[in-house]
């Protein structure tokens, strides 16, 4: 089994190198990972300048780049042989309802699936106690159930797991995305100059946190597995905007 291990905190973060320790039992992990923190950058890709790739003395690879930018140069260009599966995290942080859209973790896993491969998310949702043992236990299970049982369908897992002990885990169960609230205000402030400046603010609490979101699993401490996709059409709405298309 070859793993390609990337995450949005950047390579020094805690939650990468416990995943990568866990999941080295596995197979052969290969961890490309940001410089630096890049939450937040989504499926960015740098196109207006090169990127270079530098090994720390732990022997995980870091890009000058976006978790995008990792995995997309890690497949088509930095390893000899492709991987079996890209996993991204573990997040210090939940990502789940609208942040999918924004997360660097979940961008990484996307940029393994839009390539063709097998790939999984994964996120704590931390509550204070940095149980990165929990979401890496989950993680090496479930790739071992892909491993003896694999899905025939092109698989993205977005999964959320209660930052608490294994054994108060309350199960595991397959979820939709909830919705939050829009983001609470930006932030102002002065800089030294006396200009104006602004940080976006806190996500909204959950709107849509009903029975069977990711974000009702993870509140009654139950692991949280969203398979997604990526095809953005709206098919419900394609007759009507023919009719609006065509109307006179």
């Amino acid at each position: 089994m070859r793993i390609l291990l990337s995450n949005d905190d950047g390579y020094f973060a805690p939650g990468l190198a416990v995943l990568a320790q866990a999941l080295s039992s596995l197979g052969t992990v290969t961890v490309v990972a940001p410089e630096r923190d890049r939450s937040g950058a989504s499926n960015s890709l740098t196109l207006d300048r090169p990127l270079s790739v530098k090994k720390a003395g732990n022997g995980f690879f870091y890009v000058n780049g976006t978790p995008t930018d990792c995995v997309h140069l890690a497949v088509t260009g930095l390893l000899d042989v492709l991987p079996d599966m890209v996993v991204s995290g573990i997040n210090h942080g939940a990502n789940m309802g609208d942040d999918t859209i924004y997360s660097g973790t979940v961008a990484a896993a996307t940029e393994g699936f839009l390539l063709g491969i097998p790939s999984m998310a994964v996120s704590l949702a931390a509550a204070g106690h940095d149980c990165f043992d929990t979401a890496a236990t989950i993680v090496c299970d479930l790739v071992e159930r892909y491993v003896r049982d694999p899905i025939a369908e092109p698989m993205l897992l977005n999964i959320n797991v209660p930052d608490v002990p294994m054994a108060q885990l309350q199960g595991t169960v397959v979820t939709r995305l909830g919705k939050r609230h829009k983001a609470e205000p930006v932030v102002k402030g002065l800089n030294p100059r006396g200009e104006s400046i602004y940080w976006v603010g806190a996500a909204g609490s959950a709107q849509d946190a009903g029975e069977g979101t990711d974000f009702f699993a993870v509140s009654n401490r139950r692991v949280s597995l969203t398979p997604l996709q990526m095809d953005l059409t709206r098919f419900q709405q394609m007759d009507r905007v023919r009719q609006w298309l065509n109307a006179r």
